[in-house]
């Protein structure tokens, strides 16, 4: 059986604005009292994990050992099955040290165009956003640090050039399925009703959050 979160207070194990704003969000109808790694000057961990739960349970251990509290941490990214799965753990690195997601999606363009997935004559790339989001508690004088970790995905297709101005990411050359348009021009709560991370969010808020 998960374990339910009654501690109040949680960090979000991010330093990333608009990540800790989406997740803050999805938070605020629960009344925890968020602080991010960012403003309590956390360090950001190695993230040599091999898969987004893998370096989720990473940023949230680490956070949560660092700051005393439990933290929440995500591992997200944009999976492109015609770049056998580029970016994916990745995402966030092809932006560089700057954080340039316009480079970013550039890049992710060129090496479609290279590979022959895009182009006039093809079909809009399939892509997903997957999410992983861990919970951890800090290890106590009682007990050994304890996790809790869920998954989600959005699927649909990129599209070129990049339309939206909202988001963040990815999310201007992304349009989930059933709609025309991106996620950067999507109104937020549209977004959060149906992102990866939402999705990996409402099944942690089951676990973890609702009463049983």
């Amino acid at each position: 059986m998960a374990r339910h979160f009654t501690d109040g207070k949680l960090v979000i194990a991010s330093h990333n604005p608009g990540k800790v704003r989406e997740i803050d969000d999805l938070l605020r109808p629960f009344g925890a009292e968020v602080i991010s790694a960012g403003d309590l000057g956390l360090p950001e961990p190695i993230e040599d994990g091999e898969t987004f739960i893998a370096n989720a349970e990473i940023k949230a251990r680490a956070a949560a050992e660092a700051a005393g509290l439990p933290a929440l941490a995500d591992d997200s990214g944009l999976v492109v099955p015609a770049l056998d799965g580029q970016p994916g753990i990745y995402s966030a690195r092809w932006a560089g040290p700057d954080k340039d997601f316009g480079l970013a999606m550039r890049t992710v363009w060129e090496k479609l165009q290279n590979s022959g997935a895009a182009g006039p004559e093809q079909q809009a790339p399939a892509a997903y956003f997957a999410c992983a989001l861990s919970l951890c508690w800090p290890a106590t004088a009682a007990e050994a640090a304890h996790l809790e970790t869920f998954e989600g995905q959005v699927h649909g297709h990129l599209v070129w050039p990049p339309r939206g101005e909202r988001g963040f990411g990815y999310d201007p050359m992304f349009v989930p399925q059933g709609f025309g348009i991106t996620f950067g021009e999507l109104e937020p709560a549209a977004k959060h009703a149906i992102s990866h991370r939402a999705d990996a969010f409402n099944k942690l808020v089951a676990a973890c959050f609702e009463a049983g």
